[in-house]
């Protein structure tokens, strides 16, 4: 993976860019004036990240793999630590899909009837590969997502959900706060654990 200069990654014109960030040469962003990116953020190939109107805020230590994307004209928020699997896809809209209304962005929007609403990921989340957040979720502090789930509903803190839909199906360690905890605290050596 090739990586973009902070030169080059200022020029794309970010709301705000945190220090060590790493953005793939091969990823696309729409809307960078409403993108804003926390510290030690990793954005990975062919991931593509399209703010509308609500913006996409990434806080730190967040790390977004390979093909994944974050789309929609609500605001989508990912809280610090977050981590985003291969090929997730988080919507902060969808277009009606019942035939009431006509469907795609090149349809004049008085045609369409597109939902837009926020998406939140609390810190902790991490959402496995291929799983799919539909607009209005919100997912707590430490929810982990299995691959391939669709989650179109909240999810409560510390929970583990999985399926289509995504179900409640167990609960998290809460270990990674102390640890998150340590390296905060600047105990952590690199090399040493």
């Amino acid at each position: 993976m090739a990586l973009l200069t902070r030169e080059q990654i200022e020029k794309l014109g970010f709301e705000s860019v945190g220090a060590n960030v790493l953005i793939s040469d091969r990823a696309s962003f729409y809307g960078c004036g409403r993108i804003s990116l926390g510290s030690h953020v990793r954005i990975d190939d062919f991931c593509v990240l399209s703010a509308g109107e609500g913006g996409i805020a990434i806080g730190s230590y967040i790390h977004i793999a390979v093909c994944s994307s974050l789309i929609g004209a609500g605001r989508i928020v990912l809280a610090d630590f977050c981590n985003v699997s291969s090929r997730v896809a988080i919507y902060s809209s969808s277009d009606d899909f019942s035939g009431q209304t006509m469907t795609n962005p090149m349809v004049p929007r008085e045609y369409r009837g597109v939902t837009d609403a926020e998406v939140n990921m609390g810190r902790h989340v991490i959402i496995g590969t291929g799983a799919v957040v539909l607009p209005g979720v919100s997912l707590e502090e430490g929810v982990a997502v299995g691959a391939l789930s669709l989650v179109k509903s909240s999810c409560r803190a510390f929970g583990i959900y999985a399926g289509v839909p995504a179900e409640l199906v167990g609960e998290r360690s809460r270990r990674f706060l102390d640890l998150e905890q340590e390296l905060r605290s600047g105990c952590y050596i690199q090399g040493a654990r």
